[in-house]
């Protein structure tokens, strides 16, 4: 028999968020991981708000909502309000009951800046590792390093004089201009947009554009990553982003860290090696003097897996920039792109670990 194409809207719904959710859905795994990390985080939830007041987006939601973006590459809060009206499985990761109304898009980015302001995301991101570590998947001397390109969220027309002498903006909303000829550097000129960015090229077969380094730090087991940095885009920052980020490893003990010719320089090795880690780092022996490693470091088989192993980080940029939105965040400033990378990443080793954590044995 035929059934009938009516439709029959009903009052009441007696069937729970979590039933709808299938039990093998990835983000069951997902979300019992970031609840455990939230969990960790309360007591700098409770520095964060005031007792007294009205009550604001509740910053576990926040969160999980902020990690819904990257998993989903959902490109604005705007779009992911939307989502969140319609859509039954991201209201049950983020918390919210069927009926709950969902917030401004405006309101939900004031609330995400609270966050940015006491350095959340970074809390979340090493609450996140330590669970990595309870689970032994970190690997406590073998470390990989690199640094990516980031685009800032700001135009070449946006590029303007710091002296105010060149011409003032024409009118409307995509106004003329007439850059042919005239040299541009960070030194000359600065972007209105957002003036942190710097005009940085790959190499000399690449144009120069608005923008900022991202670096990882990885381990070399499964490919995780333990630290994370954005910096301002020039030839140095990768180098000094990776000491910072080896000073900060937990521990005293000897170590090894992978890296690509760029590293290949006196100072970094000189540098690695006062913070006891030896330099894996690929031999770039085209420059001038040579490469600052020889034989005493690449005779040994880990120095080969060393150089194998730093690939996996290719895999973190590649999922951070197609599927997390980090290629060209559609913020401004560098603390809401470090902000941005952290919850990245975090996202990245949450996928990671729950792949890990449920492959069959």
């Amino acid at each position: 028999m035929r059934g009938a194409d009516t439709r029959q809207d009903t009052l009441f719904s007696y069937v729970k968020l979590e039933n709808r959710i299938p039990e093998n859905h990835p983000l069951r795994s997902i979300r019992e991981m970031v609840d455990r990390a939230l969990l960790r985080m309360d007591r700098q939830f409770e520095n964060l708000y005031a007792e007294g007041g009205r009550p604001s987006i509740a910053p576990e939601r926040l969160l999980r909502g902020l990690l819904l973006q990257v998993l989903y590459t959902v490109r604005s809060e705007r779009l992911l309000m939307e989502q969140l009206d319609y859509n039954l499985l991201f209201r049950w990761f983020v918390g919210l009951s069927a009926d709950e109304p969902v917030w401004d898009h405006s309101t939900f980015s004031k609330n995400r800046d609270r966050l940015l302001e006491a350095d959340i995301a970074r809390e979340l991101f090493a609450a996140v590792i330590e669970q990595a570590r309870e689970a032994q998947l970190l690997s406590d001397e073998h470390f990989s390093v690199d640094g990516t390109l980031i685009d800032a969220w700001a135009s070449q027309k946006s590029l303007r004089r710091r002296d105010g002498s060149d011409e003032p903006p024409g009118p409307g909303r995509n106004p003329e201009r007439n850059f042919h000829g005239e040299r541009r550097t960070n030194e000359t000129h600065v972007s209105s947009s957002d003036p942190q960015s710097l005009l940085y090229r790959k190499s000399n077969n690449h144009p120069a554009k608005l923008s900022y380094l991202g670096h990882a730090l990885m381990e070399n087991r499964h490919g995780l990553v333990v630290d994370a940095e954005v910096t301002d885009a020039h030839g140095r920052a990768e180098r000094e982003a990776a000491v910072q980020m080896l000073e900060r490893l937990p521990g005293e003990r000897t170590r090894t860290v992978g890296g690509d010719k760029l590293y290949d320089t006196r100072g970094f090795v000189q540098a690695a090696r006062e913070l006891g880690v030896t330099p894996h780092v690929a031999q770039n022996t085209g420059r001038r003097g040579g490469s600052a490693i020889d034989a005493r470091t690449t005779r040994h088989a880990g120095y080969a897996i060393s150089q194998r192993a730093r690939k996996l980080v290719e895999e973190v940029f590649g999922w951070s920039k197609d599927i997390g939105l980090l290629r060209r965040p559609k913020l401004r400033g560098r603390a809401k792109i470090e902000f941005a990378a952290l919850l990245t990443f975090t996202g990245y080793n949450l996928v990671r670990m729950r792949n890990l954590l449920e492959a069959p044995s």
